[in-house]
């Protein structure tokens, strides 16, 4: 653990104590939530024209093949469970370290398939560098006290 920062504002030590948990929180909802509607476009057919040619796990798990994710039958699953069953687990704080070695895994290998360029807007890496941080934080610290985790007492 690291020494808290000192304040530059020592009378706003009340609003930290409480914003500083409930962005952290807010942070964890917005990550794993995220996830979901790539898991719902891969895996069934939702939001069409908002990404790939995928539709359904039988062409994401050709696309896998084609791209050298090999077998990619099995992969597409895994990615679709990580992303259906592991978003909101991470979201709500459900054994937070546990899911967020799969999340952090996926999003790695999302700057890898992006490795391009840079931006965002130029299909870069950009933004799943962002989002692979804010999932790693969770890895390396936990839900924190605002999740199912702390209301159930995991360590997680």
């Amino acid at each position: 653990m690291h020494d808290a920062a000192p304040l530059i504002i020592p009378h706003l030590a009340g609003f930290y104590a409480i914003a500083g948990p409930l962005a952290e929180a807010l942070l964890r909802v917005v990550v794993g939530l995220s996830l979901v509607p790539h898991g719902l476009r891969m895996a069934m057919g939702f939001f069409p024209n908002s990404g790939g040619p995928v539709s359904n796990v039988r062409d994401f798990a050709v696309l896998l093949d084609n791209g050298g994710y090999r077998p990619g039958k099995l992969w597409a699953w895994v990615i679709v469970a990580t992303e259906l069953l592991g978003g909101p687990m991470l979201a709500l704080g459900l054994f937070t370290r546990p899911v967020a070695i799969p999340i952090v895994i996926l999003l790695a290998l999302s700057i890898w398939e992006h490795r391009r360029g840079f931006f965002w807007n130029q299909a870069g890496f950009e933004y799943p560098l962002l989002w692979t941080a804010a999932a790693l934080y969770f890895l390396a610290n936990g839900a924190g006290p605002y999740s199912l985790d702390a209301w159930i007492g995991k360590v997680f």
